[in-house]
């Protein structure tokens, strides 16, 4: 990809876009990927680098939600097993298969841990990774030999997935691109462009790295900006309170917002 002749297709004034996407990260990168497959005209841009922040920062997991079987949520653990099966089908480069063990402590953990763990397996069906299975306290001694030891009755193993999350997000805007999709970086929102009622048409853009100005017309204007989501909320209505807060770790939380014409 040449930035010099994504930014003279972004620069052309006559086009009019089906969609302008703000945010270079998994989350904008993965909209590009579907509106561009559905031969939508889209352009993304991103301030900084692509999968700069969150896209860079995960935990490398790819998992099913194993958390939320306990909690009920059956319908959650299996769309994401289905999309940690996937991403292994589809792209075996980036994405592997990691072995966990659970020590247990007392004695109704493993026969808890490994029914339940046994469910996460069956529930992945065909896309799964691994098989569950408990392990006696001389096997998790063995596979972890610096593992408290007092009181260990045992443990369970089981499979989950680990992946590349910024290499997964280039994967995603070569894609993108061989779709037709055209897609800048280091390129950054500076105002929207309103039509005569008031509703958002565009978006003005300064280059980060070269001087030039764009404006873009868009008939659809996502805002994939993840935790600098309010940034161009306010652009819009600088009177709204902001949708990201702290939240337990202290991380963020936001969303995708999307603005239509």
């Amino acid at each position: 990809m040449k930035r010099s002749s994504q930014i003279k297709k972004l620069s052309d004034p006559s086009v009019s876009w089906d969609m302008v996407i703000v945010g270079g990260g998994a989350t904008g990168l993965g909209a590009a990927v579907d509106a561009a497959s559905r031969g939508y005209k889209v352009a993304l841009v991103e301030q900084a680098d692509f999968t700069k922040s969150t896209s860079s920062r995960s935990t490398k997991l790819v998992h099913g939600g194993v958390r939320y079987l306990a909690q009920g949520d059956v319908g959650l653990v299996m769309e994401a097993l289905r999309e940690r099966g996937l991403m292994k089908r589809n792209a075996p480069h980036l994405v592997k298969d990691q072995r966990f063990i659970i020590g247990n402590y007392k004695w109704w953990e493993k026969p808890f841990y490994t029914i339940g763990l046994v469910m996460y397996d069956l529930l992945a069906g065909k896309l799964g990774l691994g098989h569950s299975a408990p392990l006696s306290k001389e096997e998790v001694v063995k596979e972890i030999p610096g593992i408290n030891t007092r009181e260990l009755h045992g443990g369970v193993v089981y499979h989950d997935g680990q992946f590349d999350d910024s290499r997964m997000g280039i994967s995603l805007l070569q894609t993108a691109l061989d779709h037709g999709a055209t897609v800048v970086n280091y390129m950054k929102v500076i105002g929207l462009v309103k039509d005569s009622s008031g509703k958002i048409s565009g978006v003005h853009l300064q280059d980060e790295l070269e001087e030039g100005s764009y404006q873009l017309k868009a008939k659809v204007l996502i805002n994939a900006t993840g935790i600098f989501v309010d940034q161009l909320m306010q652009m819009d209505a600088p009177e709204k309170d902001h949708l990201v807060r702290p939240s337990q770790g202290g991380s963020c939380s936001g969303r995708s917002i999307f603005f239509r014409r």
